[in-house]
């Protein structure tokens, strides 16, 4: 009779398996050569008054604000398809789909992350992740408060979160306590924050990076194996 607890790993995107802010630093440098630093800095602008508003980064939303502005400059037009046809694959973490597919070998693996409803999905299929976890993905505004329909479509005795942010983490501890192990990979501009780092708690599990994952076994993910965490 097998007594392993039916596991979930549950996966986010953006600086947790694909370098965003490698993604962001290149669109910064293409619109300042393509376009001028002034086209760039109100780009940006406007895309953090985005995420102020709609409380992810939209970067297609905020192309269009900005097109209301440069009506008559046509070739602002183009940057709609640097950003659709992003080489995202190229922007994968080392070992980002080595760990997908090492941790499949004990539950399913999920896509689940924040983002619009138009380019987050592109980068989710151009970067090969959807099919790396068979389409199961999930992509809501804000993740944390979306937890009961996440158990509704993939039901499971115990859920594995990995995110880049401390505040998914704490905020999805606090609702699904012992069910969950958080784990938390050091990478990207929120992992190295330190005012961030000092006002949530730590996660389960501590990575420096997504392929550190390699080096977990089940026993890691459940709890009895205190010498795994990094």
């Amino acid at each position: 009779m097998n007594n392993k607890p039916s596991i979930v790993f549950l996966f986010d995107v953006d600086n947790t398996l694909l370098d965003n802010d490698g993604v962001r630093a290149h669109l910064r440098e293409h619109l300042a050569r393509h376009y001028g630093t002034e086209v760039r800095d109100r780009y940006w602008e406007i895309l953090n008054e985005l995420v102020d508003e709609l409380g992810y980064t939209d970067y297609l939303g905020a192309l269009e604000r900005y097109r209301v502005e440069a009506l008559h400059r046509p070739e602002i037009l183009l940057m709609s398809s640097w950003l659709v046809d992003y080489p995202f694959a190229d922007r994968l973490f080392p070992n980002a789909l080595a760990a997908l597919s090492h941790v499949r070998q004990w539950g399913q693996t999920v896509i689940l992350s924040d983002g619009d409803a138009v380019f987050q999905p592109r980068k989710v299929e151009r970067s090969g992740l959807r099919r790396a976890v068979d389409g199961r993905v999930l992509i809501y505004i804000h993740k944390e408060r979306e937890l009961a329909y996440v158990e509704r479509l993939y039901p499971a005795d115990r859920y594995v979160l990995i995110d880049d942010k401390l505040r998914i983490l704490a905020a999805v501890k606090d609702i699904w306590g012992a069910r969950v192990t958080t784990v938390f990979p050091r990478q990207g501009q929120y992992a190295h924050d330190p005012k961030i780092l000092r006002a949530y708690p730590p996660a389960d599990i501590e990575l420096a990076k997504i392929g550190d994952l390699l080096a977990c076994d089940l026993g890691t993910f459940l709890g009895n194996d205190e010498g795994a965490r990094a």
